[in-house]
């Protein structure tokens, strides 16, 4: 049997295997494992309905922001500062947009790609950067919004923090191995 051929078949009983074993789990238990499951569904549904108002802040900030042209000043003003660095000043409007939002800045390093080349160093930075950093504002607005808390300066320092290590690193990572 080949390897694609056993995942295939792994996968096929997998989801029917965790449900009659959940339902045995239940029955061994004695407890209503459909009573369970609707009163989960309800509080996910709960949960679902409290976060929207958030994510659609979250996602008119990030129009706006994009549109107002921000981006392009911003990059213009620290193109001198990636320059003397040796860094392409291509890959900053992903740096920008990275913390903010997931599908821009997938968006950004596939122009990138297209444009320079998987291969290319901007293609190999963006593609680092893009794998090496997340979300930060957009997670923690929607984490925060979740658990009803609304102090997030410290998370914001930290997460913002760990962006820029991750972009440094993509920085030194491709300047070193390639």
């Amino acid at each position: 049997m080949k390897e694609g051929d056993a995942v295939g078949t792994i996968s096929v009983y997998v989801l029917p295997v965790f449900l009659l074993s959940v339902f045995m789990m239940a029955f061994v238990n004695k407890t209503n494992a459909f009573d369970h499951f609707v009163e989960g569904a309800k509080e996910g549904m709960r949960t679902t309905v409290s976060l929207v108002p958030n994510i659609v802040g979250m996602i008119v900030a990030i129009k706006v922001f994009l549109a107002s042209g921000i981006v392009d000043a911003i990059a213009q003003f620290l193109n001198p500062v990636l320059t003397a660095i040796h860094v392409d000043a291509h890959v900053l409007p992903l740096m920008i947009l990275r913390p903010l939002s997931g599908s821009a800045a997938l968006s950004v390093t596939t122009d990138l790609i297209s444009i320079y080349g998987p291969d290319s160093t901007v293609g190999r930075l963006a593609s680092i950067m893009q794998g090496s950093t997340d979300t930060t504002i957009y997670i923690i607005t929607v984490y925060f919004a979740a658990v009803g808390l609304s102090e997030m300066k410290h998370a914001l320092k930290l997460g913002l923090t760990a962006d820029l290590i991750g972009f440094f690193a993509a920085i030194l990572a491709v300047s070193l191995f390639f």
